[in-house]
């Protein structure tokens, strides 16, 4: 399976039953500056870094879907305004450009042809459109049950991860997926499918896109958020389970070496710059 720009030469046989049009676009939300421990647990202790903050957009004949949508855009003007004391530990980089509505529409895409919101997890550098969320007024936000009603009441040590203006107000268009809902297929055609895999968050979830080029491309999110998660040489620095961390990861090799995925890992500044960024993308 490959971490990179090397996709594979020939589409795997799930990409063969997707439909024509599927694309997926990478989109470069800024930066977050932090230290390395607080992205590899115990690691480079006071080592300044910069992790990449990315998202994600699928074109679909049935709609467009928007992955996360990095920081909100308040965080582009004012950070500690919209995020608080979190920015003594992690302070966002980004232009007013870089914010998800601004960013989609330079693209050339409409927020209106948004059929989907989906969500990972609900912390503060993955809910970038769910702070916009008004600006997608056909969209319904798909996240997990778990993750939905762990953010709504986090734990102590969690809290200042979920920026709740972000995402609690009213007439938000949730759509909740349930336990049993694991490996959910969002169009029934197998181009999107989204797969549990708690422990960074406990409702978190990564998602397989496959196209019919490229291949499948397994988006980890923040359950392996980067490449040194991926290959078990390190803990994520924040963590709600590491027993469900790395069993997540487990899970996410199994579902990559099926289907031959390219994976891309969450905050990774080495593998990030590898990829293609919209306005290419993969198809």
């Amino acid at each position: 399976m490959a971490t990179g720009t090397d996709l594979h030469e020939h589409p795997t046989a799930a990409a063969a039953h997707v439909p024509e049009g599927v694309r997926l676009h990478m989109f470069d939300g800024g930066t977050l500056k932090c230290h390395v421990e607080n992205i590899k647990m115990n690691q480079g202790l006071g080592e300044e870094y910069e992790v990449p903050v990315p998202w994600f957009l699928v074109e679909h004949p049935a709609g467009l879907v928007v992955i996360d949508g990095g920081n909100a855009a308040e965080c582009a003007e004012d950070p500690r305004a919209h995020w608080g004391a979190v920015c003594d530990v992690y302070w966002p980089e980004m232009t007013p450009e870089q914010a998800c509505v601004p960013a989609m529409k330079a693209a050339g895409f409409d927020p209106s042809e948004v059929r989907y919101v989906l969500q990972s997890h609900l912390h503060l550098d993955h809910t970038g459109a769910l702070g916009a969320i008004e600006q997608f007024p056909n969209a319904e936000v798909i996240v997990t049950r778990d993750e939905y009603e762990y953010a709504f009441a986090p734990d102590w040590f969690a809290a200042p991860a979920y920026i709740q203006k972000d995402f609690n107000k009213p007439d938000v268009p949730w759509g909740l997926l349930e336990r049993t809902d694991d490996g959910y297929d969002v169009f029934g055609d197998g181009a999107i499918r989204c797969w549990r895999s708690p422990g960074h968050a406990p409702g978190h979830q990564s998602f397989e896109i496959t196209l019919p080029r490229s291949g499948a491309m397994l988006l980890t999110v923040d359950a392996a958020y980067t490449v040194d998660h991926w290959e078990e040489k390190a803990l994520p620095g924040f963590l709600a389970s590491a027993v469900d961390t790395v069993r997540s990861v487990k899970k996410l090799h199994r579902i990559a070496r099926r289907s031959g995925a390219t994976v891309v890992t969450g905050h990774d500044p080495d593998a990030w710059p590898r990829f293609k960024h919209s306005p290419e993308a993969y198809d």
